[in-house]
């Protein structure tokens, strides 16, 4: 069902009130005006009509901006099924890596920076235990999904990696991991080196950029555990599906969760962890709810996506044999047959009489919006005809 409230609408209201607040930069700004102009006139769009019965309806092009809830679906899907491919199907695990809440304040004023020595410390932790004898002794990969979002749309910077149980020795033969698969590595191992791979890149950075770290602050990190997770073999292309599904191309709040917007207030839902994932409401002032949203919009041109090891591009189709079969047929796939196969609608379907005959009759500019009332009379007696 369509939701009541979305987050465009949101944009519309209280928008220009929040920046002339909070002035943003300016691909902040790009962001909230293709949000607010996706799936409306001002992004243009096409005229259908069925060849069966005679209907016409308009449809309006999407913005296809990776931060918008009514977009990428069908890239999601896609995207699904190739990393599903080519994952061994002997299993996989699900390790989180989260940044000290210490660390957000430098998060939000050098995102791309902190989020990069994220990602690379993360690998750097994965790759050094697996290729260690004690542990695993072989080269396996990793799909890394950055996160900046808690429930409550508060910054809270994690990545959420998928990585094979074994990997490739150097005599080119794969490797299971030990305890038969119920562990990757020893949790502490994970998190000291986390830490200290971090830490070691920050210190770096901070000194290359003249960006001194606080003697208080460096203690406070390194006196601290750091938060990693790691669960159980994902076992199935189905379990690894479902659990990509929930950290890809998704935004920091789906419009299902808006409740209302009304009086400059927002209210949503969000799970309550400390309760046992109790479903809660939230209400925050329009100001706040964007000033929140906005700090989960990434840099210009940063991934968000990225692959390592085995799982590179690189390496996948040179050294795991099971890829390319598999991932060749889901590339040749166009997005109606990814609608239909796996979304479980057919874009082609006629709403009047449940037809797969809608074809389409007229192209529409941006910001021209639909035709005149007297165009769809024109247009009806021709659309049998297509």
């Amino acid at each position: 069902m369509r939701p009541r409230h979305e987050l465009a609408h949101i944009i519309e209201q209280y928008g220009q009130g929040f920046v002339k607040q909070h002035p943003q930069p300016a691909h902040h700004l790009r962001t909230l005006k293709a949000l607010a102009q996706c799936r409306t006139a001002a992004l243009g769009g096409h005229v259908s009509a069925c060849t069966s019965c005679g209907t016409i309806g308009i449809a309006y092009n999407s913005c296809r901006n990776r931060h918008c809830p009514k977009c990428q679906g069908t890239q999601k899907q896609k995207w699904l099924l190739l990393r599903a491919a080519e994952l061994p199907p002997n299993g996989c695990f699900h390790v989180v890596f989260t940044l000290p809440h210490q660390l957000n304040e430098w998060c939000m004023h050098h995102p791309a920076a902190l989020y990069n020595l994220l990602f690379a410390a993360a690998w750097q932790t994965i790759a050094a235990l697996s290729r260690n004898p004690q542990f695993l002794g072989a080269d396996t990969g990793m799909v890394a999904i950055l996160h900046t979002w808690g429930q409550q749309l508060s910054l809270h910077p994690h990545l959420h990696c998928i990585i094979p149980a074994g990997g490739v020795t150097m005599k080119g033969r794969w490797k299971k991991a030990r305890a038969n698969g119920k562990y990757l590595f020893p949790k502490k191992a994970i998190q000291s080196i986390f830490r200290a791979k971090f830490m070691a890149a920050f210190t770096r950075w901070s000194m290359a950029n003249q960006q001194p770290i606080p003697q208080h602050m460096r203690k406070q990190l390194i006196g601290v555990p750091w938060m990693v997770h790691a669960e159980a073999p994902l076992r199935g292309s189905g379990q690894i599906i479902e659990y990509l599904a929930r950290y890809t191309h998704k935004t920091a709040i789906s419009n299902h969760r808006l409740v209302a917007v009304e009086n400059g207030q927002v209210s949503f839902r969000y799970k309550d962890y400390r309760t046992a994932g109790r479903q809660k409401t939230m209400t925050l002032s329009a100001d706040e709810f964007l000033r929140r949203f906005c700090q989960h919009i990434l840099p210009a041109g940063f991934r968000r996506i990225r692959h390592y090891g085995l799982l590179s591009n690189r390496n996948k189709s040179k050294i795991l044999g099971w890829v390319k079969s598999k991932s060749r047929a889901i590339k040749l796939m166009d997005w109606k047959q990814i609608c239909i196969r796996y979304l479980g609608f057919n874009p082609d379907q006629c709403p009047h009489c449940n037809q797969p005959t809608m074809t389409t009759i007229l192209t529409l500019e941006p910001r021209r919006g639909p035709p005149a009332a007297d165009h769809f009379e024109s247009l009806k007696p021709y659309a049998r005809e297509f």
